[in-house]
């Protein structure tokens, strides 16, 4: 997300940071460049007209004029406005009401609702230790009710049947007193897909918002639909007193305008981002960090939050335990770490988040520098006997030639893996000698990176 966006607003900071000072002049056509990438990222016109006046009133100031580093104040004035421009802080759902908190899920048709209330189950259940029941009153689209309860079953949490013969009413009714007699703290209430402009539609959300009274009123939009999201937003906004925003599909959407348009077009927060097409793709929608990772700067809080929540822990301190003890680093272990680097988002979502390195997976194509080779290297270990992967240095050309057919590649891509897990294993000796696994351990205690993706 915010690829096409971030590469110009990029080259852009670059050629200010060198600026000794900062006249009218190299302020307009900063600006000027800032606008095009605003508008060739999909942001609503009227958004960017406001984010460049408010944006030249600040850095025309003497603040700006006379500061030691204007290039640097003038990034800062740039950061400080998307920051605004996508709602200063996170806001985070109203969970402190009485059970069950009731939450209404809204959108167009294919948004993604269902599989944001997946998500959305996930997230409260694993992250706010909050009792979960889900509904779903779409009862016009095929299998809605049996995608919901598929989803529910895999992220554990209660479902409460429907019917397509039933009133959408009456099933969300009825699931609120269910969820009062099972002692719920959240209620999560699927509707289906609807166009502002289908008036009878409309009317029956209205209608259904006002028999069940939810605490939150969420808007799932797909980013990839640029202004229109921001336009959606606004007209459902009008009928329904929406209180945040999910932002869904952002992993497919590289320039980003629907995140940047919806704040200021309806007036309500983007609570969440739907990162992937997992159950735990979803993360709460931070404005700074945002910011931050759009002009190329990083975002390492985000980095080491997930690296608490989605690495393994115990098989990294079992590895290192390994290595301390000086047996061989084998390809089990590196498909582990290869696997925990996906969880995270892939290459591209770590490099995303460190700050300076934004687009290097890009750069690095092959060896381990973008997620087709990881899944490609995965595949390749899957290939392997036991045997083999526990003692890779038995692979010679007649075993490199059946990996290379068991995975669907080539056998320099074998030889590439080898050479690879070879590097890593040589980087695991280090560790183990001088003090190095030390740090690991006390790194990992700490929510650092386990060996491999540092």
């Amino acid at each position: 997300m915010f690829d096409s966006l971030s590469t110009r607003l990029a080259s852009t900071v670059q050629k200010l940071r060198g600026q000794a000072r900062l006249s009218e002049d190299n302020i307009q056509e900063t600006l000027r460049e800032v606008r095009m990438a605003l508008l060739e990222a999909d942001v609503a016109l009227p958004v960017v007209k406001d984010f460049i006046a408010n944006a030249k009133e600040k850095a025309l100031g003497q603040e700006v004029l006379t500061s030691l580093s204007p290039g640097q104040a003038l990034i800062k004035i740039v950061n400080d406005e998307l920051v605004h421009l996508m709602g200063d802080a996170n806001e985070s759902l109203t969970l402190a009401a009485q059970p069950p908190v009731v939450i209404l899920i809204a959108g167009l048709q294919g948004a993604g609702k269902t599989t944001s209330i997946g998500k959305l189950s996930r997230y409260l259940t694993e992250k706010q230790n909050k009792s979960v029941a889900v509904v779903s009153c779409d009862v016009y689209r095929p299998a809605a009710i049996q995608q919901l309860e598929t989803l529910a079953n895999e992220v554990g949490v209660e479902f409460i049947p429907s019917d397509t013969s039933q009133a959408p009413i009456d099933i969300a009714n009825c699931a609120v007193e269910q969820a009062k007699t099972k002692f719920k703290d959240v209620l999560l209430v699927d509707t289906a897909g609807r166009l502002h402009v289908d008036e009878k539609m409309m009317q029956e959300i209205i209608q259904l918002h006002q028999a069940i009274q939810p605490t939150e009123t969420l808007f799932v939009v797909d980013s990839m639909s640029g202004q229109d999201a921001a336009n959606s937003a606004k007209a459902f906004n009008e009928a329904l007193p929406l209180t945040g925003v999910i932002l869904t599909k952002t992993d497919g959407d590289a320039r980003g305008g629907a995140a940047l348009s919806v704040r200021h077009i309806t007036g309500k927060p983007i609570k969440f981002l739907g990162t992937g097409e997992k159950t735990t793709a979803l993360e709460p929608f931070h404005p700074d960090r945002v910011a931050s990772r759009i002009l190329g700067m990083g975002d390492v809080v985000s980095l080491v939050e997930e690296v608490q929540h989605k690495v393994d822990h115990k098989k990294a301190q079992k590895l290192a335990t390994k290595i301390k003890k000086g047996k061989s680093f084998n390809m089990v272990d590196l498909k582990s770490q290869l696997e925990q680097m996906m969880s995270m988002g892939g290459m591209a979502g770590i490099m995303d988040k460190i700050p300076g390195a934004a687009g290097m997976a890009k750069k690095a194509q092959g060896g381990m520098g973008d997620d087709k080779s990881i899944h490609q290297m995965i595949a390749m270990i899957n290939s392997m006997t036991p045997h083999e992967r526990r003692f890779p240095d038995v692979i010679k050309n007649t075993r490199k030639r059946r990996i290379a057919l068991g995975s669907g590649t080539q056998v320099q891509d074998v030889n590439r893996l080898l050479k690879q897990h070879l590097q890593m294993k040589k980087m695991m000796k280090k560790f183990s000698k001088k003090g190095g696994m030390q740090r690991m351990m006390q790194g990992l205690k700490g929510g650092g990176m386990p060996p491999g993706l540092g």
